[in-house]
C-alpha cells in the first residue's frame, strides 16, 4: 500500500511543477511584451525630443547616492535648460525602465547626443563638474549658446571672496 501512494504523492508533485512551470511562463510572456515596448522607448524617446543632448540618470528615491544627485540634476535641469535635458528615473518604482536602460547598479548616469546615441554610461554618485566635464570630453558643449551656467559670471578666489569674470 505504501508504493501506491508514494506513485499518487510523486504524480501529484509532477502536476504542481508543470502548473508552476506553465504559470511563469505566461507571466514571462507577457512581460516580454513589455519589455519590448520598454526598450523601444529610451531610443524613441530621443528621437521625440528636441535635438538636444540628454541626461538620464537612474537611481531611486531611497538610495542615498541618488538622494545626494537629486539636488545636482535639479540645478543642472534648470540651469542647463534649452541646451541639454535632465531625466530622472526612479528604478524601483519603475523596474523595466531599469531594464529597458541594460541597468545593473544604481545610480547610473547615461549620456546621449541631441541625435539620441548613447556616448557614455557612468556609475555611482557623480558630481555636477564631474558631469559637466563629462560632456566636454565626450565633446558636446553644453555650457554653449551665450549663455553663462554660472549666472552672476564669478568665480571664488583663493581666499574665498568672489571676484567678477
Amino acid at each position: 500500500m505504501k508504493t501506491p501512494i508514494k506513485i499518487l504523492i510523486v504524480a501529484a508533485l509532477a502536476v504542481t511543477v508543470v502548473a508552476a512551470v506553465a504559470l511563469k511562463q505566461g507571466k514571462n510572456e507577457s512581460k516580454d511584451v513589455s519589455t519590448v515596448a520598454a526598450l523601444a522607448s529610451p531610443a524613441a524617446d530621443a528621437g521625440s525630443r528636441a535635438s538636444l543632448p540628454r541626461l538620464v540618470d537612474l537611481g531611486a528615491g531611497k538610495c542615498i547616492p541618488c538622494k545626494k544627485m537629486a539636488p545636482i540634476l535639479e540645478e543642472l535641469k534648470k540651469e542647463y535648460a534649452g541646451r541639454m535635458e535632465v531625466e530622472f528615473i526612479d528604478v524601483w518604482k519603475n523596474p523595466d525602465a531599469g531594464k529597458a536602460y541594460g541597468v545593473e547598479m544604481i545610480p547610473t548616469q547615461i549620456f546621449y547626443d541631441a541625435s539620441g546615441k548613447e556616448l557614455d554610461r557612468h556609475t555611482g554618485f557623480f558630481g555636477k563638474e564631474d558631469i559637466l566635464a563629462k560632456w566636454k570630453e565626450l565633446g558636446v558643449d553644453v555650457k554653449s549658446e551665450g549663455r553663462n551656467p554660472n549666472p552672476e559670471g564669478s568665480q571664488r578666489s583663493e581666499g574665498g571672496k568672489t571676484e567678477k569674470n
